[in-house]
């Protein structure tokens, strides 16, 4: 294991009756509609792991290996990471059938869902956890049907020199316009490629700005179009893509998160101590300087701290974010 941290800023701000209770730090970048940085933030063009914000990218390579997705909902399941609701589960359940598959197929580990009300219906059942519930059997569906698409084998696929990874590395760092510098495990099990943050925020970017039709534009009007299908209910990706036409959000495991909105420009981050409380106030500051309404955002920018049965603070943005 090698590297050092860097001595990142503070992004984000926890603030309990008027007191500093605690601080997130991290790096951020944002650029423009043309690619170019116009604000960042800490060490932004060092190597992280973007986890579950590769995922549209990623989802271009499954196209272009000849997956054909039945409808937008599937697209955007296959490029999403979902609560495991039955609509989520069947839809997934519903690819694998249609190439000859079944969940016993998926490479994810099983799951219980991660949607509370559904979550809490299978615990008092007794129900155990499945690979469909899995937040990224969409993802594995999408990657077996490219699988078959392209007449590779699906045993193995999640292998780094499958030939399904292969593209996918290929792929992420063509978008990104830098190299992989490192493959890992991730909690999927699948390939996970360490990127910088302005790197995946190039890659998302490319997505938004691509031309109508295309395999990248295809991703990102799916993802937009139905945003449950993306995440599901109550989660931010969800709210903002649905609060804000043409907005593309994708959240990472680990305090990563990335937003590209077509003639703006894009947001990426990842907070330091890979909790998720800080990101997507701090992807709400980098939304606004580019041109984003503060009302729009108002419910992500700053979330309450409760206290009793009352709310005594805030989790907001670090002065560095609002100036």
């Amino acid at each position: 294991m090698t590297g050092d941290w860097p001595d990142n800023p503070v992004l984000v701000e926890v603030w309990r009756s008027g007191f500093l209770e605690s601080a997130h730090r991290g790096s951020l970048v944002v650029l423009d509609a043309d690619g170019a940085v116009t604000f960042a933030a800490g060490a932004v063009d060092r190597p992280v792991l973007p986890r579950s914000s590769n995922k549209p990218v990623q989802a271009t390579a499954l196209l272009a290996a000849g997956w054909s997705p039945r409808s937008a909902q599937e697209l955007a399941i296959g490029a999403g990471s979902h609560n495991g609701e039955d609509r989520h589960r069947q839809v997934a359940a519903g690819m694998l059938t249609a190439v000859g598959l079944g969940p016993d197929d998926l490479g994810c580990p099983p799951a219980l869902p991660q949607h509370i009300g559904t979550e809490s219906e299978w615990i008092v059942a007794g129900r155990a956890p499945e690979r469909l519930a899995m937040n990224c059997s969409g993802k594995h569906a999408a990657m077996l049907s490219a699988c078959v698409a392209a007449g590779w084998p699906t045993s193995g696929y999640l292998e780094r020199d499958h030939p399904l990874q292969q593209a996918i590395e290929a792929r992420l760092a063509e978008a990104a316009e830098e190299p992989v510098t490192a493959v890992v495990v991730d909690g999927c099990g699948a390939p996970q490629h360490a990127l910088s943050v302005t790197g995946l925020a190039r890659g998302v970017l490319s997505l938004v700005e691509a031309q109508e039709g295309s395999p990248e534009r295809s991703v990102a009007d799916a993802m937009r179009a139905h945003p449950w299908f993306v995440a599901g209910t109550g989660h931010e990706d969800t709210g903002l893509m649905t609060a804000v036409p043409g907005l593309l959000a994708k959240c990472g495991a680990d305090g990563v998160h990335v937003a590209a909105l077509p003639g703006r420009g894009a947001v990426a981050l990842k907070v330091d101590d890979g909790g998720d409380r800080g990101r997507t106030p701090a992807l709400c500051a980098g939304l606004l300087r580019l041109g984003m309404p503060e009302d729009v955002l108002a419910p992500w920018l700053r979330t309450p701290v409760s206290g009793g049965e009352g709310v005594v603070g805030e989790v907001c943005p670090a002065p560095l974010l609002r100036g």
